[in-house]
């Protein structure tokens, strides 16, 4: 895969800069270059797996860069080039593609496999197209995660939709869309501080639609019920936010878990590929502080360990709810930051909120 890329960091720097990224038979000596909130840096060893990069600098004015819109960026047509921007939700990152001329995703699994890769690639959790609505909605939203598998949806990544959405159409203060996804209709609203409140729907907690194999033990729900990884019996939740959850608050030796103290890279591939869980399972595993306070980590189905995941801590909320341990509205920290989560009594629907934030506009060859 060839890069040639224009990066700019957020707008709201008093400075911004941009980094091209281009081909050229020779390279300069550049170790690091700082480009407003963030540096990216070139090592020997980047050079040596590809001296055919040459990195230039150019600093461009506020004004400058106010004048070339997102919305322009993203509608230049150039073939074999995909431009992009790269959004964020607590550091669960996200590389956005203007897709609404066309209900066929503009990269292939195995271009966004390669798009993700963050050491050849230019790196992220996922690639996220944003396409024409269906069946009444404003939007559809499709998602090729870093391995290539669709999931029905990313809690984190529709917030970076909406957040991409009110971009590209210079919308400001409270907004709010209608989004078909894989997991049926949400609906994300912009709220006055910037924020991204993220109506959910109704959790799914009947053992065959999460879908898990586990034995139903509370009406058709899977609630603190036993399961066996690796030699270890653990207690888990299953919850389904449109793709499935298996949420554990510890073993039955130890119904305390501390996640600091866990081997996720070595436990959660365990969880993700488990028998019981035909579709494969994200998995969360969670720390109590107080009943409205919450600390998890996560494995992605298909992702990973993440910084976040936005369906994750809904699911972890629900299942707090279902074992006792909280109340209907908490706080969830995860490692990139917190998000505020409700499942509310009233319509059993789940309400998330948290930050999307832009990192950079960028171009690259396929």
């Amino acid at each position: 895969m060839s890069v040639a890329t224009i990066v700019s960091a957020p707008l709201t720097s008093s400075n911004i800069r941009s980094l091209s990224i281009i081909s050229s038979s020779s390279f300069s000596p550049i170790n690091s270059f700082k480009c407003s909130s963030f540096v990216v840096k070139l090592t020997t060893t980047t050079l040596l797996r590809n001296p055919n990069f040459r990195f230039s600098a150019s600093a461009m004015s506020v004004a400058a860069q106010e004048n070339l819109s997102q919305t322009a960026f993203l509608d230049r047509r150039e073939t074999g080039v995909l431009h992009f921007v790269k959004y964020h939700g607590l550091g669960n990152d996200f590389i956005m593609v203007n897709n609404l001329d066309s209900i066929e995703p503009k990269v292939t699994p195995e271009q966004a496999v390669k798009l993700c890769d963050r050491n050849f690639g230019i790196g992220a959790d996922g690639v996220i197209f944003a396409m024409p609505g269906y069946n009444g909605t404003d939007y559809t939203m499709r998602i090729f995660n870093s391995d290539g598998s669709e999931p029905e949806m990313c809690g984190n990544g529709v917030r970076c939709f909406a957040k991409f959405i009110s971009d590209l159409n210079s919308l400001h203060g409270k907004q709010s869309f209608t989004v078909h996804t894989g997991a049926g209709l949400i609906v994300p609203e912009i709220q006055d501080d910037g924020k991204v409140k993220v109506d959910m729907g109704e959790p799914v907690l009947k053992a065959s639609d999460v879908p898990t194999k586990i034995a139903p033990n509370k009406d058709e729900s899977v609630v603190k019920a036993k399961i066996e990884v690796d030699g270890v019996n653990w207690n888990v939740t299953c919850v389904s936010m449109g793709n499935p959850h298996c949420v554990t608050f510890g073993t039955q030796d130890d119904d305390n878990l501390v996640v600091d103290e866990l081997n996720l890279a070595e436990v959660g591939p365990k969880f993700e590929h488990h028998a019981l869980f035909p579709a494969r399972t994200n998995t969360e595993f969670v720390q109590v502080f107080s009943r409205s306070h919450l600390k998890m980590r996560v494995w992605e189905r298909g992702a990973g360990a993440t910084l976040a995941c936005g369906t994750g801590a809904c699911a972890v909320v629900v299942a707090a709810i279902l074992e006792g341990r909280s109340e209907r509205k908490c706080r969830v920290d995860l490692p990139g930051g917190p998000l505020e989560i409700e499942w509310r009594e009233e319509n059993s629907h789940v309400y998330m909120t948290g930050p999307a934030e832009v990192v950079f506009y960028g171009s690259v060859e396929l």
